[in-house]
C-alpha cells in the first residue's frame, strides 16, 4: 500500500513533465530513508509535488505574463520596490535632532546615517549592476531587497548610534543592487524606442518618493518616534519580494568569472576620492589635511590601475569597448554635471533661503518640495517628449533650465519675493526631470543587452560622484568667499556678504550646468518620432512577455505576440538598415 495517497493530474497540480522544481522518483527501499515526497505504488502515476512558493508564483506569472500590458506590470513592481527603499533617506534627515538626543551624541556623528548609504552607493553600485548581469536582474534583485527588508529591521532595534550608522551603511552596500537589476530588467523589457518613457516613471517614484516620505513620515515621527521609519521600511520591503518574485521575469545568466581585482580597484579609487572629498570642508580637516591629499592622490593612480588592469581582461567589470561610444562616454559626463549643479544647489539652497531671506524652518521645507515634486511631474512627462524629439534635446532642454535656475538664484536678494525663489526651485527640478530619463535611455540603447546592469551600475555611481561632488564643491566655495567674516558668528555676517558667498557657489553651479550642455552636444537621438535610429535585432527589440527573458535568444517558434513584435522589428529594420552610417539622428 502506498503511505500517500498520488493526487489526480487532472487537478491541476504540476504533474511529473513539470518543467519547474522536477525530481527523480526515489526507488521504494529507499523511499524510507529518503523521506521523499514522491513514491511508485501499483496502479499510480508518478507524480512531482512542488513546493507551494514555486506553486503559486507559476500560477501568478502565468496569468501576468501574457498580458498585453506586461512590461507595465513589472514597472508598478519595481517602482514599489524603488520607492520601499528611497523614501526613507528623506525622512531619516527630519530625525536626526532626535536619534542624536536619544544616543546622547552630535549631529554630525548620526548625519552619518544619511551620508554613509549615499557615500557608499558610489562606490559599490558598478560590481552590483555586474552581479546582476552574471547571476540574473531578477535574483539579484530579489535577494538585495530581502537583505534591505532585514537591516532595515535590525536598525528599529538600534542600541547605538554606531549600531544604527553600521545597520544602515551595511544594509545600503547591500540594496545599492535593486536599482542597477531593476532598470535593467525595465530595459530589457520595453523596445528601444519606449525605455526613455518607462525610464521617466522611474524618475517620477525616485523624486516624489521622498517628498511623499516627509509629508507622511514628520507628523508620524513626531507622534510616536524615528523607529517607526524602519518598522514600516520592513513590511514594505517583504511585500516588494512578494510581489516581484511573482512577476519579474527571469533573465540570462551569464557564466563569466567576476571581476574581483578590478572591482576592488575601482571600489578604493572612488572611495579614496569621495572620502577626501567629503572630509575637507569639514572643521578640523581642510583641503591641506595629509588624510585628504593622500585620497585625493591615492584616486587617481587607483583608477588608472583599474583602467590598466581592465584592458588585459576579458571578462571586465566596465567593458572598455563602450567608452569611445559617445552616447555613453558623454552621457555618462552630462549626468555628472547635472547632479553636480542640481544636487549640490539641492543641499545650499535651505541654508541660503535661512540666512538671507529669513525663511523659518518650516517655511523653508514647504517651498523646498517645489523642486523635486516638479523633477517627478516632469520625467513622465518628459519620458514621453523623448519618443517624439530624441534624448538630446530633452538632454539640452534640462541643461537650459538648470543654468537658469542657478542664474536665477545668483539674481535673488534679500529683497526678493517668494515668486522668484519658487521659480529658480521649480526651474532646477524642471531640468532634472527632463534630463535624467533620456540620458538614461541613451546610454540603455548604446549598450549590449548583456550588459544593462554594469551599465545602469555605472550610471549611479556617476551619478552620486556628481552628487558628492558638486555639495561639496559648492558649500566649500561658499565658506571661501565669506573671507574673514568665516569664524564670526553667523548673526553678526552682513546680508551683503552672506548674498556675495552665496552668488559664487551658485556661479560654480551655473558652471556645471554649462558643461552638462556641451556634454548634452555630443549625444546622438537614438529614437525619434517613435522609430528607432538603428536596426535592432529582432529578437532583442522587445523581452518577449509571455516567456522567460532567459529564452530570448534561444530558438523556437514565437507565440501570437511575438510574432507581432517581430513583425514590428522586421518592418523598422527595413526602412533603417544602415541609418546609423547615414542619417543617425543628432
Amino acid at each position: 500500500m502506498p503511505r500517500r495517497d498520488a493526487p489526480d493530474p487532472s487537478a491541476g497540480e504540476l504533474r511529473g513533465d513539470a518543467p519547474l522544481a522536477s525530481r527523480h522518483t526515489a526507488p521504494p527501499q529507499e523511499a524510507d530513508a529518503r523521506t521523499d515526497l514522491v513514491v511508485e505504488a501499483p496502479g499510480a502515476d508518478e507524480v512531482t509535488i512542488v513546493p507551494w512558493p514555486i506553486l503559486w508564483r507559476n500560477r501568478i506569472a502565468s496569468k501576468v505574463e501574457g498580458h498585453d500590458k506586461y512590461p507595465w506590470i513589472v514597472l508598478s513592481a519595481a517602482l514599489f520596490g524603488l520607492f520601499s527603499v528611497g523614501f526613507s533617506i528623506t525622512v531619516l534627515s527630519i530625525a536626526i535632532k532626535g536619534i542624536a538626543e536619544e544616543f546622547h551624541t552630535s549631529d554630525n556623528v548620526v548625519i552619518w546615517v544619511i551620508t554613509g548609504p549615499l557615500l557608499l552607493g558610489a562606490v559599490v553600485t558598478p560590481a552590483s549592476g555586474k552581479l546582476a548581469d552574471l547571476f540574473g536582474a531578477r535574483r539579484v534583485y530579489l535577494t538585495a531587497m530581502g537583505f534591505v527588508g532585514l537591516f532595515a529591521g535590525l536598525a528599529a532595534i538600534a542600541w547605538s548610534a554606531e549600531s544604527l550608522i553600521a545597520f544602515r551603511v551595511v544594509g545600503a552596500a547591500i540594496g545599492t543592487a535593486t536599482g542597477p537589476a531593476a532598470i535593467a530588467l525595465i530595459n530589457r523589457l520595453f523596445p528601444r524606442e519606449r525605455r526613455a518613457q518607462a525610464l521617466g516613471y522611474w524618475s517620477l517614484v525616485a523624486a516624489g518618493g521622498p517628498v511623499l516620505g516627509v509629508v507622511i513620515g514628520g507628523p508620524v515621527i513626531e507622534a510616536v518616534g524615528w523607529r517607526a521609519i524602519f518598522v514600516a521600511q520592513v513590511p514594505l520591503t517583504l511585500a516588494t519580494v512578494g510581489v516581484c518574485a511573482a512577476v519579474f521575469p527571469e533573465t540570462p545568466r551569464n557564466r563569466a568569472q567576476f571581476d574581483y581585482v578590478g572591482a576592488l580597484l575601482l571600489g578604493l579609487g572612488a572611495a579614496s576620492f569621495v572620502m577626501a572629498i567629503n572630509r575637507a570642508p569639514e572643521t578640523g580637516w581642510g583641503w591641506t589635511n595629509p588624510v585628504v591629499v593622500l585620497g585625493l592622490a591615492a584616486a587617481p593612480i587607483l583608477i588608472g590601475a583599474f583602467a590598466l588592469y581592465e584592458r588585459r581582461i576579458t571578462n571586465q567589470l566596465i567593458p572598455t569597448k563602450y567608452f569611445p561610444q559617445r552616447n555613453f562616454s558623454f552621457s555618462m559626463a552630462n549626468q555628472f554635471f547635472s547632479n553636480f549643479a542640481y544636487m549640490g544647489a539641492f543641499f545650499l539652497t535651505p541654508l541660503f533661503l535661512q540666512r538671507v531671506l529669513e525663511y523659518s524652518t518650516a517655511k523653508t521645507g514647504f517651498v523646498s518640495i517645489a523642486r523635486p515634486m516638479l523633477f517627478a511631474i516632469a520625467g513622465p512627462i518628459a519620458g514621453w517628449a523623448a519618443t517624439k524629439v530624441g534624448e538630446r534635446v530633452n538632454a539640452l532642454v534640462g541643461g537650459v533650465c538648470l543654468l537658469a535656475s542657478m542664474l536665477a538664484f545668483v539674481s535673488i536678494s534679500d529683497g526678493s519675493g517668494e515668486v522668484m525663489v519658487f521659480a529658480a526651485l521649480a526651474l532646477s527640478g524642471i531640468g532634472m526631470g527632463v534630463t535624467a530619463p533620456a540620458v538614461a535611455a541613451a546610454v540603455a540603447n548604446t549598450v549590449d543587452e548583456s550588459d544593462l546592469g554594469v551599465a545602469g551600475g555605472t550610471q549611479q555611481m556617476i551619478s552620486l560622484l556628481g552628487v558628492v561632488v558638486g555639495t561639496q564643491i559648492m558649500f566649500t566655495v561658499q565658506q571661501a568667499a565669506l573671507g574673514e567674516w568665516l569664524n564670526r558668528p553667523a548673526d553678526l555676517i552682513p546680508d551683503d556678504v552672506w548674498v556675495h558667498a552665496y552668488d559664487r557657489a551658485y556661479l560654480v553651479g551655473a558652471a556645471a550646468a554649462a558643461l552638462s550642455i556641451t556634454a548634452a552636444l555630443f549625444i546622438r537621438s537614438t529614437t525619434k518620432d517613435g522609430q528607432v535610429t538603428r536596426a535592432v535585432p529582432p529578437n532583442r527589440a522587445v523581452g518577449a512577455p509571455g516567456r522567460s527573458l532567459a529564452r530570448e535568444s534561444s530558438p523556437g517558434p514565437a507565440g501570437p505576440r511575438d510574432r507581432q513584435a517581430v513583425g514590428r522589428c522586421d518592418d523598422q529594420a527595413d526602412s533603417v538598415v544602415g541609418i546609423e552610417s547615414r542619417c543617425m539622428r543628432g
